[in-house]
């Protein structure tokens, strides 16, 4: 009998099985897809260019992720912030501003005291226990537009909140928690470590790709790690749990919410955890990568970096180009409602709106390449990036249900972590805390 069964190899379940590697533990990690990473997926697309269709980026606070990639020997570079970053509205202005937020611009100063406010309101937030944060029940009853419609009325202002709230959890202000986005805010530190390329969460790429980490833990796991074996089921027996045909003493499941609810538990779940993963949804995004042949945008002053409040399905643009800019690459990110509608569309009318898009923010180019992966499709994921917590799901359903084992079954992933929840490092440290429970 195996000491340990782990259920998924993205980030979370390579940890566990990394902290059950070094510990000397007997354990076999499946993997229904057959490559690791999970969220993370990074193609080589041409010679020297690696492309990141899921999570891609690390920041200086986040010191599992950081740790990982030293210790496998992963080299990280800094992301390309040089130059005017463009706001777009939906009266075709654009607004040029250099540094995380313009001085000055439609709403931008509701918007700074409201953001300024969550910052103040998370400093209260209990990260380990959060149903002992004063005004729990009162924040989670409410979504984040209630929340920001009690503070302001001024609709540029709901329009850049709105963003936020997309770009960092890929929902609608109207779907989400708020006191949810009080936690992950505190989970990442602030605010602006959430929002910042520079010292913040978007400070640096990977060189060779997102999921070089992941590949040196496979690599070192050889035939512990087993890809292409989904599973469809989970027993707990009497002093052991049977996975598949497997049998161990322990089980780690390591899969995103929506992946979870796949699986056949026997017993069923409890209410508290079916009751978290109902109210979990997965957020709905889109990355689409745009290459030219150089970054011809720079050329003109200009970062490469955007922000859409305009009526196109983009709202965010980065300059995704290898650190040698042999090649120009722009990143785009579609969200909620707007993936929703996009979605719909014919691939060569996704493509024209993206590239429309990419017009508005560099000017015309001539696009060597384009891919697009939509994580709300992906078999495995069902959305992306992470998942987020509706209304009432941390009163609910917090205490029992949002990462205590349930019986035999420890309980892993980015949304269990209480450090940059819904991150690559979150996902690590997820890992590292399921294993030390087991062990």
């Amino acid at each position: 009998m195996l000491d340990v069964v782990v259920i998924g190899a993205g980030y979370a379940g390579l940890a566990a099985a990394l902290r059950l590697h070094d510990a000397g533990a007997d354990f076999v990690l499946l993997e229904a897809a057959e490559r690791v990473g999970g969220r993370i997926l990074s193609e080589t697309r041409a010679p020297g260019l690696t492309l990141d269709h899921g999570g891609q980026w690390v920041g200086p606070t986040q010191r599992q992720l950081l740790a990982l990639a030293d210790r496998f020997a992963c080299e990280t570079f800094p992301t390309w912030e040089n130059g005017e970053h463009i706001e777009i509205w939906r009266d075709g202005t654009r607004v040029p501003y250099t540094g995380a937020i313009p001085d000055d611009g439609p709403g931008i100063r509701e918007y700074k005291r409201i953001t300024d406010l969550l910052d103040d309101l998370a400093r209260t937030v209990d990260t380990a226990q959060p149903w002992r944060t004063p005004g729990f029940a009162e924040w989670d009853g409410q979504t984040a537009l209630t929340f920001f419609r009690s503070q302001t009325s001024d609709e540029d202002t709901l329009c850049r909140l709105a963003l936020a709230i997309q770009g960092v959890w890929c929902a609608e202000p109207y779907e989400i928690s708020f006191f949810h986005v009080l936690f992950y805010i505190a989970s990442a530190g602030s605010f602006h470590s959430l929002m910042e390329t520079g010292g913040g969460a978007q400070d640096s790429r990977f060189l060779l790709g997102a999921d070089g980490p992941a590949r040196a833990i496979a690599e070192m796991l050889g035939p512990r790690l087993r890809l292409g074996e989904p599973v469809s089921s989970v027993e707990q027996c009497q002093g052991f749990v049977r996975v598949n045909s497997l049998e161990a003493r322990r089980a780690i499941v390591a899969l995103p919410p929506g992946a979870v609810r796949a699986v056949d538990f026997r017993p069923r779940l409890p209410v508290s955890r079916d009751g978290w993963l109902s109210h979990s949804p997965m957020g709905r995004v889109a990355k689409v990568h745009v290459i030219y042949a150089s970054p011809f945008w720079r050329g003109a002053g200009l970062s490469g970096v955007a922000t859409l409040y305009s009526d196109s399905p983009v709202g965010v643009v980065f300059d995704n180009s290898p650190p040698d800019t042999s090649i120009g690459v722009l990143v785009a990110f579609i969200y909620g409602d707007r993936l929703s509608t996009w979605s719909a569309l014919d691939k060569d009318a996704r493509r024209a709106a993206v590239l429309a898009a990419m017009t508005q923010v560099v000017g015309p180019g001539d696009p060597l390449d384009y891919t697009e992966k939509i994580w709300s499709l992906d078999r495995f994921v069902h959305g992306g990036y992470e998942a987020f917590v509706a209304p009432g799901g941390w009163t609910g359903y917090g205490e029992h249900g949002w990462r205590a084992p349930t019986g035999l079954i420890h309980w892993a992933g980015t949304e269990t972590a209480s450090t940059w929840n819904g991150y690559i490092d979150g996902a690590i440290s997820s890992g590292y805390r399921a294993a030390d429970e087991v062990l």
